[in-house]
C-alpha cells in the first residue's frame, strides 16, 4: 500500500493518462449537444462509448532516475441513436445496424408496438368522452 501512495514516475504516468481520457470521455460525448433544424425539430445524438487503459513501469533499483515506463489508452465512440423532438413528441430513431434475429426484431418494434396502443386507447378515451 505504502508504494501506491508514494509519488514514482508510474504514478505520474497514470494520472496524465487518465486526464487525457477524462478529456476526451465526457457526459457530452454520451449525449450530444442538441442540434435544432429551421423546421422545428430538434435532434439529440446518443453514443456508446468504450475505452481502456493500461500501463506499466519498472524501477531498476533504489534510483528513481532509472525508471522505465508506458501508458496507453484507446477510446471508441460508436453513435446508437437520435432522440428527435418534434411538436412535443419525442422519438427514438436508431442509428445502428439492422438486427439479425427475430428476437432483436421484436425488440425494435416494442416502442411503436407501445406508441400505437398508446394512441389506440387514448383515441377509444376521447370517444367515451364524448
Amino acid at each position: 500500500m505504502d508504494n501506491l501512495e508514494k509519488k514514482t514516475p508510474l504514478n505520474d504516468l497514470m494520472r496524465s493518462t487518465m486526464e487525457k481520457i477524462h478529456e476526451m470521455v465526457d457526459t457530452n460525448t454520451i449525449v450530444g449537444q442538441p442540434i435544432s433544424t429551421a423546421d422545428g425539430v430538434t435532434l439529440i445524438p446518443i453514443s456508446k462509448v468504450s475505452f481502456g487503459f493500461g500501463a506499466g513501469g519498472g524501477d531498476y533499483g533504489k534510483s528513481t532516475q532509472n525508471f522505465g515506463g508506458g501508458s496507453g489508452a484507446g477510446v471508441k465512440i460508436d453513435p446508437v441513436a437520435f432522440l428527435v423532438i418534434k411538436d412535443g413528441v419525442t422519438r427514438v430513431l436508431p442509428v445502428a445496424v439492422p438486427p439479425a434475429s427475430t428476437v432483436d426484431r421484436v425488440i425494435d418494434m416494442v416502442p411503436d408496438l407501445m406508441d400505437k396502443v398508446e394512441k389506440y386507447f387514448d383515441k377509444k378515451k376521447e370517444k367515451d368522452e364524448l
